[in-house]
């Protein structure tokens, strides 16, 4: 029996135009015997002999994904650098380079450019594995969004400034809301050939409202403090706030969040003012990718929040609340890896792009 993360991983697996066919075949084999079908139908059904069935199903109870590659079981564990996995994460939230003609990235076109420009083999299984950890769909984005803020390289250097480089014996918050969190309650079943499609069935499901989750990422430890809220208002923001610094008191803390006007009304100043040991940096417009909270949103919602059944709010919250406590008992930081010359000469590059293709299509 499968639980839900691997049944969606191998509905990933079949639904993905970047998998031969046979690869998919195996998959398929997988899931079908998951569900209880024999062995001999299974066998008809992906037209292959029943030992042929037993060693996917073998090979993948041993090694996973990995183990329905041919010859899977001879290679050794992937290690792989942690800048490369830093450049991997940076590309993929940008346009493939224009000399690729890639109009976006596919796992197998990144595993094959980070080896012809950076030099180092990594699978294609490793670069999918990666953007389902950190909540990216580049076949889905297609192009970077560029931020029109006047001050973006100076925001850019401040903020990651924080995380590479952070104040001797300082605090670092992230810290943002992740708005009208649904309490979804499912009324059919959720088969497992359902997974990795359930949240487009919206018909399936009874809404019983919605929460905002104001939540504060230690950067430095990885500690997560949360609350949740019927309404996102300055009132709310400011009150959360004071409580995310309190265990903190005596230090200097350092909160990076985005450009919401809630952020900075009269009473936000009025506070900061009376508090000189907290100071707000803000991300550019249109750049809360750098928000290292919205990275652990990602994964609440992937791990606790999206396929969840929810007969109220309460039970919703509930939830949240159980899982950040699950998070506090082990948690670890995340490594940010680029620099802010890294990303501003990335941006730079897709500035000059976007020019000349102007140029040229005025021609």
């Amino acid at each position: 029996m499968l639980d839900e993360e691997r049944a969606a991983e191998l509905r990933a697996v079949l639904n993905s135009r970047d998998v031969p066919a046979v690869v998919a075949t195996r998959a398929r084999i997988v899931l079908w015997m998951a569900e209880g079908r024999r062995r001999k139908d299974v066998a008809v059904l992906a037209g292959v002999s029943l030992p042929t069935v037993d060693r996917w199903v073998d090979r993948y109870a041993a090694e996973g994904l990995a183990g329905l590659e041919d010859g899977s079981h001879a290679a050794p564990r992937e290690q792989v650098p942690g800048w490369v996995r830093g450049r991997i994460l940076a590309l993929s939230r940008m346009s493939p380079p224009v000399d690729t003609g890639l109009s976006h990235w596919s796992s197998r076109e990144m595993a094959a450019y980070v080896k012809r420009v950076e030099g180092v083999s990594v699978s294609w299984h490793y670069v999918a594995n990666l953007w389902r950890d950190n909540g990216l769909q580049p076949s889905r984005q297609g192009t970077f969004k560029l931020s029109k803020d006047p001050a973006f390289a100076e925001k850019v250097a401040d903020v990651i400034g924080l995380y590479l480089d952070p104040p001797g014996g300082a605090v670092v918050l992230s810290i943002d809301e992740k708005t009208q969190i649904q309490a979804l309650d499912r009324t059919q079943p959720l088969l497992p050939l359902d997974f990795g499609l359930s949240e487009k069935r919206t018909h399936d499901y009874k809404r019983h409202g919605t929460t905002n989750l104001f939540a504060a990422l230690n950067t430095g430890t990885g500690e997560v403090f949360a609350d949740c809220h019927p309404r996102r208002t300055a009132v709310e923001f400011l009150a959360f706030v004071k409580r995310a610094v309190k265990p903190h008191a005596g230090k200097e803390i350092h909160v990076v969040l985005d450009n919401l006007s809630t952020h900075d009304t009269p009473e936000v100043r009025a506070w900061l003012a009376a508090n000189p040991n907290v100071t707000f940096h803000f991300t550019p417009v249109g750049s809360s990718w750098i928000n290292q909270i919205e990275t652990w949103f990602g994964i609440i919602t992937k791990q606790a929040i999206r396929r969840g059944t929810f007969t109220s709010v309460n039970a919703l919250i509930h939830r949240i609340r159980a899982y950040i406590e699950h998070w506090n008992t082990d948690p670890e930081p995340f490594v940010w890896t680029a620099t802010a010359d890294e990303i501003l000469a990335k941006v730079r590059w897709v500035q000059t792009s976007v020019r000349q293709l102007v140029d040229n299509n005025a021609k």
